[in-house]
């Protein structure tokens, strides 16, 4: 696990953390739920269990390494006594081509070291039609905001700290519109995305209550403001389509023409005495 990585598994612990957790939970709940297929695979994030929801038979968690003095190479610990499936490198996955239906990757983009190859891994082992769920940082936030007017002022006193962080990223966060642009280069369609966490970046639980009401008005008035997205995207294959199942079609009868009596017939008719 590298710097960043600790770093969110720390602040994850604040009450800013764990406001987000929740959101993400709700969101992923829902996003998961509804997706079927056989292989599902949880890229980065134990503290987050993404596929609680979703029913597919063969759910996976895989995490990074922590490079540890004595063994090389150490398994992430886990929260909750989640066990993880396998320690593994975002950019090179251990899966087929082709392989997972569903692949959820919670701030993964952000805690890898090359996005873009971490991106064209999930693309190449997911099948066709196959979705990724992705949650990131939104850069336009109050949150991002906030971090950054930090780093301004820490570079013109010439502090090293200068209250909480509100964001344990220190990486450039990566924007809806950018990812978007992204997907569409590997030909993934999005699907739906979300925006939330409006509250101001605040360091004690008693005034995020007190903003909880951001929360409400957030989505109609500022939506693309929130903090953090979550987005779903459909990987499509040029030139493949889907078959449905063939609808037999019922031949209709013919119907034969019906002799419609006209006054011109009928008056040339000779008449009955």
């Amino acid at each position: 696990m590298n710097r960043e990585s600790a770093s969110l598994t720390e602040w994850l612990q604040t009450p800013l953390g764990r406001y987000l957790l929740q959101w993400e939970t709700a969101q992923l709940e829902l996003a998961v739920s509804d997706i079927f297929g056989y292989h599902a695979l949880q890229l980065g994030l134990a503290e987050l269990d993404a596929l609680g929801n979703n029913r597919m038979p063969h759910r996976w968690l895989a995490v990074g390494q922590v490079p540890d003095a004595a063994t090389g190479n150490a398994p992430l610990a886990t929260p909750n006594k989640r066990t993880a499936a396998l320690v593994t490198d975002s950019a090179a996955l251990p899966f087929a081509q082709g392989s997972l239906d569903l692949l959820v990757l919670p701030h993964t983009l952000e805690l890898s070291a090359d996005s873009h190859a971490t991106l064209r891994e999930a693309e190449r082992v997911l099948v066709p039609e196959g979705r990724m769920v992705i949650t990131g940082f939104n850069p336009n936030s109050l949150w991002a905001f906030k971090q950054s007017r930090q780093r301004l002022y820490q570079r013109w006193a010439g502090q090293h700290n200068f209250g909480a962080p509100a964001l344990p990223c220190t990486k450039e966060l990566i924007g809806y519109g950018r990812l978007r642009d992204w997907l569409r280069l590997l030909d993934f369609e999005v699907e739906s995305a979300h925006f939330g966490a409006y509250v101001p970046a605040v360091v004690s639980q008693k005034w995020l209550e007190r903003f909880s009401w951001m929360d409400t008005l957030g989505p109609r008035w500022w939506p693309i403001f929130g903090a953090v997205y979550c987005v779903v995207a459909v990987k499509r294959v040029r030139g493949m389509r889907l078959l449905e199942p063939a609808k037999k079609s019922r031949k209709v009868p013919a119907v034969a023409p019906a002799a419609v009596a006209s006054k011109d017939a009928a008056a040339s008719r000779p008449g009955r005495l």
